[in-house]
């Protein structure tokens, strides 16, 4: 079966045609069959065209003949020319998905990139705001966004409670009124995968929702159940939030871009710095592996190299 004719390329009618009949009936397939975007479709045509240009210019006869060491090969050869870790996942994945669709139309027997795995990508740091600077702004008061009008009361309040208790941009977006529990000062969530948490809300955050709360009439309708509005009345757009948030950070002068997840990420280093407690860290941000939040531990090691240097009997040099 591996040695059927390729189609026709008058049969290939996918746009930006790569000049390779496999290559261009399989773009079709993903255009017509599978109706994927036209961002998606060019991705794979760009992604596919370089491992061609790769194989032919290695001199690897058509799809069929390429093994799992050519693929490693590949990988190998694209990583040493300094292209990212993140990228060639995505090239491998463009790989895998040609073949799959060389497998189902009898043109392949095996598919040689379904063993070979890109290198691991360096996880970047997160962003976060010193303690100091984030309460410091935050303490600024009305008058330093512009006034207590109803907006900027909603403004605060969405920033307290990003930062108490580290939700997700749709995490605060979705949450109603009646989520919220001020006696117990807590709050139920849906995260991702739809799983329900309760985390726990500052006093800051509460007063600064309560003082939101008494204007958001204002602005909202009867029935309106979302937390956060918009200027019209209905349920806060996500963007509309970005753009709020960097404009209380320039009102304040805080020098530098504010935005949802350097909220969250502050939370969950701020906590970890002064708990130690990864568990509790990991359920509060519904992260469901403990991975994820393991890379707070590596935002906090100057501080703990400094508490081991002035705290363990054997960290200093005898005099």
């Amino acid at each position: 079966m591996a040695n059927r004719a390729a189609p026709s390329p008058a049969t290939a009618t996918a746009p930006a045609a790569t000049g390779d009949a496999w290559v261009d009936a399989f773009l079709h397939h993903l255009t017509h069959e599978r109706r994927l975007s036209p961002h998606t479709i060019d991705s794979y045509r760009r992604d596919l065209a370089r491992i061609l240009d790769w194989r032919r210019e290695h001199k690897i006869g058509d799809w069929p003949a390429i093994t799992d060491g050519h693929v490693r090969r590949y990988v190998a050869d694209r990583h040493r020319g300094g292209i990212s870790a993140r990228t060639l996942a995505r090239e491998l994945s463009a790989l895998r998905t040609l073949f799959e669709y060389l497998l189902r139309e009898g043109a392949a027997t095996l598919n040689p990139a379904r063993t070979v795995r890109p290198p691991k990508a360096r996880r970047r740091l997160p962003n976060t705001f010193d303690p100091d600077q984030l309460g410091a702004l935050l303490d600024a008061g009305p008058e330093a966004g512009g006034g207590d009008d109803a907006l900027s009361l909603r403004d605060t309040a969405m920033v307290e409670l990003f930062y108490s208790s580290g939700l997700r941009l749709a995490e605060l977006i979705s949450v109603d009124t009646r989520d919220i529990d001020p006696h117990d000062a807590t709050l139920t969530v849906v995260g991702k995968g739809a799983k329900t948490r309760r985390v726990p809300v500052g006093s800051a955050a509460l007063a600064a929702i309560q003082r939101w709360l008494v204007v958001r009439g204002l602005l909202a309708g009867p029935d309106e159940p979302a937390l956060f509005v918009s200027s019209r009345g209905s349920r806060i757009h996500p963007r509309t939030v970005q753009q709020r948030l960097r404009q209380w950070a320039d009102q304040r002068g805080a020098g530098r871009n504010l935005h949802p997840h350097l909220l969250r990420h502050s939370c969950a280093s701020h906590l970890l710095e002064s708990s130690g407690d990864l568990r509790a860290v990991q359920e509060m941000l519904g992260h469901a592996d403990i991975s994820t939040t393991q890379i707070y531990t590596h935002l906090d090691f100057q501080h703990l190299a400094q508490v081991y240097d002035k705290a363990h009997p054997r960290a200093k040099r005898k005099r």
